[in-house]
C-alpha cells in the first residue's frame, strides 16, 4: 500500500473508477484494465495497491461499514428510539450509495465462501451496534426479553433484506410506493416495537 499523499489520490481514483465501472458493468463483469483505464491510471499501477479485485471490492465494503457507523454515531443522542430512527435512515441511504458494491457483496457471497465468511465479519459491526442500542434501553429500566444476539442478527438482516429487495430487486408487486420517508417510518417502528415489546 502506497500512503504518500500521491498515493493515497492514485488509490481514491481506483476507488471511484471501480464504483463506476461496477455500477455499469456488474462486479464479474467488471475488468481490472477496466477500472485501470477509468481511473487513468495504468494496469500495472493498480498491484501497487491491490492483489486482485475481490481485495478493492473488500476496501470499498469496509468504506461502507465505517460510513454506517460514523453516520450513525454523528447522529446520536440520549433517546434510544431517535436512535433508532436515525440509524435506519443512515442505513438507507448509505446502502443507496453504495449500491455497486453491495450488489458485488452479495453476488461474491453467493459464489465463494471465503468472500461470504468476510462479509460475516464485517456484519458483526452492524450487528454489535443493535446489541448497543439493546444494552443502552436495558440501562434505562426495560429488559428486552430476547435473545439479544438473534434479535441484532435478525434487526441487521431485515435491513439488508429490505435494502436489497427495494433498491436492487425493484420492489414487490403490492408494497406500495417506494417512498423513502414511509420506508424509515416503518422499519424504525417494527425495530422499537420488538425491542419494547409495547411497553
Amino acid at each position: 500500500m502506497v500512503v504518500t499523499p500521491k498515493g493515497r489520490r492514485t488509490e481514491a481514483a481506483f476507488h471511484d473508477a471501480a464504483r463506476q465501472v461496477f455500477a455499469e458493468k456488474g462486479y464479474l463483469n467488471a475488468k481490472i484494465a477496466d477500472i485501470a483505464e477509468r481511473a487513468g491510471r495504468s494496469t500495472g499501477s493498480f498491484y501497487n495497491y491491490y492483489d486482485n479485485k475481490q481485495q478493492l471490492l473488500e476496501a470499498l465494503l469496509q468504506g461502507f461499514g465505517e460510513a454506517v457507523m460514523d453516520r450513525t454515531r454523528a447522529q446520536l443522542t440520549s433517546d434510544p428510539a431517535s436512535n433508532i430512527e436515525q440509524a435506519v435512515r443512515v442505513y438507507l441511504s448509505t446502502y443507496r450509495e453504495y449500491l455497486p458494491e453491495m450488489i458485488a457483496a452479495f453476488q461474491m457471497s453467493m459464489t465463494d465462501e471465503q468472500f461470504a465468511q468476510w462479509w460475516r465479519r464485517r456484519r458483526a459491526d452492524g450487528i454489535g451496534a443493535v446489541m448497543d442500542v439493546v444494552r443502552s434501553v436495558e440501562k434505562r429500566g426495560l429488559p428486552v426479553d430476547l435473545d439479544h444476539g438473534v434479535f441484532a442478527s435478525a434487526m441487521v438482516s431485515m435491513l439488508e433484506s429490505f435494502c436489497w429487495t427495494w433498491f436492487v430487486a425493484g420492489g414487490d408487486e403490492h408494497s406500495g410506493s417506494h417512498d423513502d420517508e414511509v420506508a424509515v417510518a416503518t422499519l424504525s417502528e417494527i425495530w422499537r416495537r420488538a425491542l419494547y415489546n409495547g411497553r
